[in-house]
């Protein structure tokens, strides 16, 4: 399935609640959930409320919204969710770690990136490096003790410095720690399913995977 390329806000709308996609964006009033926020997106959205939504539905809504939570394709969404399967532990918790566990997420989380998204992009074009090794793979899994820093050129990019100015307002996670002076952030522990409190039912996409 190929990445989708058109206005993310939709995918919002769509899920009823901020996924954050849009960086900045998604703090200002501009944000399309606060302006319609009981209305999806596309010609009958304002019928939602008709429409009686089946089992599977709710199932794959839950799904949809985890996957575009965390910016990815449907085929690499599948690859963790298989390799959580085949992990020791309760799936769907498993799953909701290894995601916040990528380095595309932890990127993001401490501040370099003001959304998943471009998190991704700075890390396939080399501007990270991971206990001072250059990593340009998005879906690399931290470990505790990483150490996560930019590349000196990248430091003065502009963008990074405006999104590390949105962290306080976003939030930060307390199993990192970061040094805004050397753009510099540390894994000190392993995330847990109760560090993401953005609302998710991972059971239902469990439930989901298990009947296609």
């Amino acid at each position: 399935m190929a990445r989708y390329i058109g206005a993310v806000c939709r995918h919002c709308r769509r899920e009823g609640m901020k996924l954050f996609l849009k960086g900045e964006r998604c703090y200002t009033d501009k944000c399309a959930v606060e302006k319609r926020p009981d209305q999806p997106p596309g010609e009958h959205g304002h019928a939602r409320g008709r429409i009686k939504v089946t089992d599977f539905g709710i199932r794959l809504r839950e799904k949809q919204k985890v996957k575009r939570m965390y910016s990815l394709t449907e085929g690499q969404f599948r690859r963790f969710f298989e390799k959580a399967a085949r992990t020791k532990g309760v799936t769907g918790e498993v799953l909701i770690v290894r995601l916040e566990s990528r380095l595309d997420n932890v990127v993001y989380r401490l501040g370099f990136a003001s959304s998943r998204k471009e998190a991704r992009q700075m890390v396939r074009f080399g501007h990270i490096r991971v206990n001072g090794k250059r990593v340009n793979i998005p879906s690399y899994i931290v470990s505790a003790g990483d150490s996560i820093e930019l590349e000196s050129k990248s430091k003065k990019m502009d963008r990074v410095n405006m999104s590390l100015e949105l962290l306080e307002r976003r939030g930060f996670p307390d199993w990192l720690e970061l040094d805004k002076e050397y753009y510099k952030g540390t894994v000190t522990r392993l995330p847990t399913r109760a560090d993401v409190t953005i609302p998710i039912e991972e059971q239902l996409i469990v439930e989901f995977y298990s009947k296609v």
